[in-house]
């Protein structure tokens, strides 16, 4: 059976904070299912919830396709990994402080990642599976003026849609997070950084600047 390492995550990077990772899992919401099978690890990608108060370290919620063998096929007691990866940009070595000094500098990839693992078990319960969907709809229709809801269709076809569906439920025992911001980098370094990404402005950019100008502030 395949055993799970842990996320390779230098000192400079590394967030301890549940509350920073369980809020950094609300914002990102669409994360990668891992999980473990007799043939080997089986992924899928899939939008969940985190409930900060289910079990001693909180308990990550979804659902996937009733047609996706994942939750038949995954081993039984066996533990999941669910993935949940923030802003992320290519960073310029030209933004770089260093640069003009030195010249001695490489481009890198810069990101958040947040990985939640625990025992998994799969669930498909009507009134259970009826009350995650909702949860689910109410989170992401909340910014909408006039936001749809779960009850505004026909119940029986909604009972017909949970039939297709298998909710999932992860007890986390680990969380590791990972803010890679440039820590390990010079100030003048970290601000050419911030600059470069506002300036570029495509992607991820504004996000990531944003992370990379907290970080600076703790």
């Amino acid at each position: 059976m395949q055993t799970y390492k842990r996320l390779y995550n230098p000192k400079w990077f590394r967030e301890e904070r549940k509350e920073v990772m369980f809020d950094a899992i609300d914002k990102i919401s669409f994360g990668t299912l891992v999980s473990v099978t007799a043939g080997g690890l089986s992924a899928s990608h899939v939008p969940m919830l985190v409930d900060r108060d289910g079990g001693a370290r909180g308990v990550i919620l979804g659902h996937i396709a009733r047609g996706n063998l994942q939750w038949r096929d995954t081993l039984p007691g066996s533990e999941a990994l669910a993935i949940f990866v923030g802003p992320h940009a290519y960073i310029s070595p030209k933004w770089y402080e260093s640069s003009i000094r030195k010249g001695e500098v490489v481009p890198t990839w810069n990101y958040v990642v947040v990985h939640a693992r625990g025992p998994v078990r799969f669930f498909t319960d009507e009134r259970r599976l009826l009350g995650l969907v909702t949860r689910l709809t109410e989170k992401f229709e909340a910014g909408s003026g006039s936001p749809w809801r779960v009850a505004d269709a026909p119940a029986d076809y909604v009972a017909r849609e949970l039939k297709a569906v298998v909710g999932f439920e992860i007890g986390v025992t680990s969380l590791e997070g990972k803010w890679k911001l440039g820590q390990n980098r010079p100030p003048g370094d970290r601000a050419g950084m911030v600059a470069g990404l506002r300036g570029r402005g495509e992607g991820d950019d504004l996000d990531l600047a944003d992370e990379v100008s907290r970080s600076r502030e703790r």
